[in-house]
Formats: C-alpha cells, structure tokens, sequence
C-alpha cells in the first residue's frame, strides 16, 4: 500500500483527492511543509489546485515547497499534478503574467474560443491519449476516456514529447503531460468518477512500483 504525499497549498478540493486516494487503496498524507514531506516517507508526491496560479506558486514559494516539488521532479521520483498542479510546472502563465516553477517549458495560455463556446471549459469532455504504454492510461481507452474539467487556461508545453493527452473545445489542447514518473492533468481526476478513480490507482501502482 504506497504512501502518497498530497500538498495542501490552501487551493485545492483537499478532501476528495484524499478520499480518492483512499478508495483504491492507496494512503494520503497532508503535508504543507518539506519537512513534512520527508516525514511522511512518500512513495509519491501529489500537486492539486483549484483557481489563480498566482496564488498557488505564491503559497509553494511561502512554504518552501516549490523546491520540494522541483527536487522531487528533478529525482524521478513519482509526482502527479492536477490543474493548477500540471499549470504550475511551467515557465509562465497568462493568468497576471505570473512566473510558475519553470520545471518544463512553455506557457500556459487562455483560451481564446468562438462565442458558442463558454470559457471556462467546465464539464465533461472526450480525452485522446497520445502517448503509447504510459503507466497513466492502463485500463484505460486511448482515445474515448471522458473527465473532468473546470478551468479558463491551458498548457503548451515547449516540447510536445512532453504531451500525454489531448482534448477539443473549439481546438485541440494539453490535457496531460508526462515525462519519466511526472505526471500531470489539466482534468480532475477526483471529479471523474470511475475513470478518474482508475488514473489515481495507476499512479498509486506506479508509486509502489507495481506498474513502470
């Protein structure tokens, strides 16, 4: 059963990552510190986030876990990001032109859509993806998987090796990026019923080893 250290940085729907976590068999630790992380002895590190990535990358600065998440990264050790989580990794955002942790390259940009289509891109929605044997996507369809999205930007990673996953709302963008054992979604995962439960399960599985 892994250990998996989910950061609270005050911005995210902290409950039902956890619960989620729990659900397949995996045991969540709250941490809002690094020391807090070292304690918990974590088979993998978790990033959620819900609304402004100014707020997210200013609390991780403020608690010194913006190292933590870069080192973690930088180690290859199992790390999954969800919205702010997988926005935070980047250079730059259009949301305030605010500086991310610069972990990848790329922006992360707003989306600009015809009228018929209502930003933020809230709801269900048909993810693709595009990555072949990525631990993520075990038991789950390539490219007829729908999750769950609520939010007004998007990634675009610099290297497009980096892509996971793509989704369309009115054109085609990042709906998942991985690179060696980081993992990030721009969907909830935790809001996703079954298919959601099933990523998360891949990643506890990928964190105790079982699934590489």
């Amino acid at each position: 059963m892994p250990t998996i250290a989910v950061i609270d940085n005050g911005l995210c729907n902290l409950g039902s990552v956890v619960k989620a976590f729990e659900a397949v068999g995996a045991t969540p630790k709250v941490v809002r510190t690094p020391a807090e992380v070292t304690a918990a002895n974590a088979d993998g590190l978790v990033l959620p986030g819900v609304g402004a990535l100014t707020d997210c990358v200013a609390s991780l600065k403020a608690s010194g876990l913006a190292a933590t998440v870069r080192d973690w990264i930088a180690a290859d050790q199992p790390f999954l990001g969800v919205c702010l989580g997988m926005q935070a990794l980047f250079d730059s955002s259009e949301e305030g032109n605010t500086a991310g942790l610069g972990i990848f390259p790329g922006k992360v940009k707003r989306f600009v859509r015809p009228p018929e289509f209502k930003i933020p891109h809230m709801g269900w929605n048909t993810v693709r993806f595009v990555q072949p044997d990525s631990p993520l996507q075990a038991g789950l369809r390539a490219d007829d998987e729908s999750f769950y999205f609520v939010h007004s930007f998007y990634c675009e990673p610099a290297d497009k090796s980096l892509v996971l996953a793509e989704c369309d709302y009115g054109g085609a963008f990042t709906a998942a990026i991985a690179r060696g054992r980081c993992f990030a979604t721009q969907f909830h995962p935790e809001k996703s019923q079954a298919k959601g439960l099933q990523l998360y399960r891949n990643f506890a599985s990928a964190a105790a080893g079982s699934l590489v």
